[in-house]
């Protein structure tokens, strides 16, 4: 063997190229034993993954998960990522083409253009779990395209580890040398396609109907219908928003119970009182106040994941695509701005791969209006006191509202911003409909509290650090003081708090709601643990976090005497979270998105500006209600 072969093959990289929705993240999962989120909607990959294959023997592969393209004409940044790795020097050593099998007479159309590049591939045909193995016959593909085909589920396992073991034959494969694809005509698509349904029609020999596509088809005459389809879509999200709060509350209960008990304990430890202040007030009660909202973050992600792998959320962006293109926007931009309830940091990442440079930067400049997770705590709160002793449908009905206000905030400030480029350009949808499938709970599960945990790690060493600076701030220097009232106000905190109390005056606040709102610009949901710091409801006799800091509100009353939190000042809080940039991270984000700190800075300025101003009008109309 050739010295450099050897060479080529311990660095052979194996390429997996295929359309969005073709099973091409999941085998990448499954080969590498990696974890990488999969989803069924385009726009979700932008860059691609990398990882060795794992084996028991045979030279070192590493193996590429690209994004997901439609040809070898990009179309798309995403696309052209793809493209980029295939043709850099030296190129792939192997491809591994993947077409789902209820798709092939469409997606066989990349496989014959990679074969007519000259790539080396492999064909996979994925999600074989939809039919049954006797009823398929893979020689017409290897005879008409003259390349290995492998039967593929990797919900099953089935073919996995005779793909595994083709890979390995084939590493001592050089590096191909690719060339660019001929341009298709549109004659050449619709020959193709013929083709394409004239070797299907032979591997199912049996004649047999895919019943997903019959399913899928019953369905989508009522889910995209222009009229029923849009009051589903209404409804789910309704739903999904609403179920937030009340779906939630069992396990909250417990949480909440778990911090309550331990902030007690320790408050009745015979101990350093300073110490037994720290650890009870500090830490357990300030992290306890926001850890009791992490079940409602966990239900959000777990509905959000079965709209993902039931296939429906590809057609949430066909049926809001019309909408949306009255405000400067297209169904693509639908992707990002769901992923924004979650969090604005991926969801800008996803607005990476949209087409339009005009509306990627109207789906940027939005994304911060999207009531993100790190809000559902603040909203949670406020809402549990503006509902409280009352059933639990008005305070989720209040919730849902919210959740539909910041989508009309966004949409709005679209429509202003889309007026202010003015450029003709008119962008169009194109999206895959995968088929519908019953979703997998462990798959859904372990995708909520995959996302869950990681907001729970991201979030956790911000509000600890937080607890302890604010601690310091609202115990010192007077630590003698008996009277915990005397204490405060005489502490660092309260000293800087009232320096900005004549700016939250007007909206209804004094120092101690205005020093949570500054602390909240380092993360939002801080606003919940600054306020159970101030009113050290560890001191409480109250088994419940939660408990203890609704009964503090309702009983603080500002220097005038006056009650703090009332229906008027609680929703002029709601109002300027819901649409002030209070993310550091998210800046930082957007200015890589960007490319500069100009529109960052624009939306930092703008949207705590307009929330401000808004939340002082909306006090000011109330406050006499």
């Amino acid at each position: 063997m050739h010295p450099a072969q050897n060479i080529l093959m311990d660095q052979c990289r194996v390429a997996l190229v295929g359309s969005p929705n073709s099973g091409k993240t999941t085998l990448y999962n499954k080969l590498t034993q990696s974890n990488h989120k999969t989803v069924n909607y385009p726009g979700s990959t932008v860059d691609y993954h990398m990882g060795k294959i794992a084996k028991t023997h045979g030279p070192d592969v590493t193996l590429i998960d690209t994004p997901g393209i439609y040809s070898l004409s990009p179309k798309s940044s995403d696309e052209e990522v793809t493209l980029k790795l295939l043709y850099q020097d030296p190129a792939p050593n192997l491809v591994i083409a993947t077409v789902e099998i209820s798709q092939m007479a469409r997606q066989l159309l990349l496989v014959r253009q990679l074969i007519e590049a000259n790539f080396a591939v492999i064909l996979a045909v994925t999600m074989s779990d939809q039919i049954q193995a006797q009823d398929v016959s893979l020689e017409p593909l290897r005879e008409a395209l003259g390349v290995p085909v492998v039967l593929l589920s990797s919900k099953t396992n089935q073919g996995v580890s005779n793909l595994l073991e083709l890979v390995l034959k084939r590493t001592t494969l050089l590096p191909t040398a690719p060339r660019r694809a001929a341009t298709w005509e549109e004659k050449d698509f619709e020959t193709y396609v013929a083709l394409n349904k004239e070797i299907v029609a032979q591997v199912f020999a049996k004649g047999i109907e895919n019943k997903l596509a019959k399913t899928t088809l019953k369905l989508d005459r009522v889910l995209l219908h222009p009229i029923l389809g849009s009051m589903i879509f209404c409804i789910s999200m309704f739903l999904l928003f609403a179920s937030v709060f009340w779906a939630a509350t069992p396990l909250m209960d417990l949480v909440d119970a778990f911090f309550g008990y331990t902030a007690n304990s320790i408050m009745s430890l015979e101990i350093n009182p300073l110490l037994r202040d720290f650890l009870g007030n500090g830490i357990v009660a300030s992290i306890g106040a926001v850890m009791v909202f992490v079940p409602q973050i966990l239900i959000l992600f777990l509905g959000m994941s079965l709209l993902e792998s039931s296939g429906y959320l590809a057609r949430a962006c066909t049926l809001v695509d019309h909408i949306l293109s009255r405000f400067g926007l297209n169904g693509r931009s639908f992707v990002p701005m769901l992923s924004g309830y979650a969090c604005a940091i991926p969801a800008m990442m996803a607005a990476r791969s949209m087409p339009s440079k005009k509306e990627k930067f109207l789906t940027l400049m939005i994304l911060p209006l999207m009531s993100c997770s790190a809000r559902l705590p603040v909203y949670a709160l406020l809402l549990s006191f503006l509902f409280l002793g009352q059933p639990a449908y008005k305070p989720a009905l209040a919730l849902g509202g919210i959740y539909i206000l910041s989508l009309l905030l966004g949409l709005l400030a679209s429509w202003l911003l889309s007026i202010m480029l003015k450029t003709q350009h008119t962008s169009f949808l194109i999206q895959e409909l995968p088929y519908y499938r019953m979703p997998q709970a462990r798959a859904v599960l372990g995708q909520a509290l995959s996302k869950t945990w990681s907001y729970v790690t991201k979030a956790g060493p911000v509000i600890f650090l937080f607890a302890v600076v604010f601690w310091i701030a609202t115990t010192f220097p007077n630590t003698q003081e008996e009277d915990p009232v005397l204490q405060l106000q005489s502490s660092y905190a309260a000293k800087t708090g009232k320096i900005f109390e004549p700016l939250v005056q007007p909206m209804g606040g004094d120092w101690r709601t205005g020093t949570a709102m500054i602390a909240a610009f380092a993360a939002r949901e801080v606003f919940v643990s600054a306020l159970a710091l101030v009113f050290q409801i560890a001191d409480e006799d109250e088994a419940s976090i939660q408990k203890g800091l609704l009964s503090k509100m309702e009983t603080a009353t500002n220097a005038k005497g006056e009650k703090l939190f009332t229906f008027a000042s609680v929703m002029a809080l709601i109002v300027f979270f819901m649409i002030a940039l209070q993310c550091m991270t998210t800046v930082g984000v957007a200015v890589k998105e960007f490319g500069g700190w100009t529109w960052p800075l624009v939306q930092l300025f703008v949207y705590t500006g307009v929330a401000y101003f808004l939340s002082v009008g909306m006090f000011q109309l109330l406050k006499h209600i």
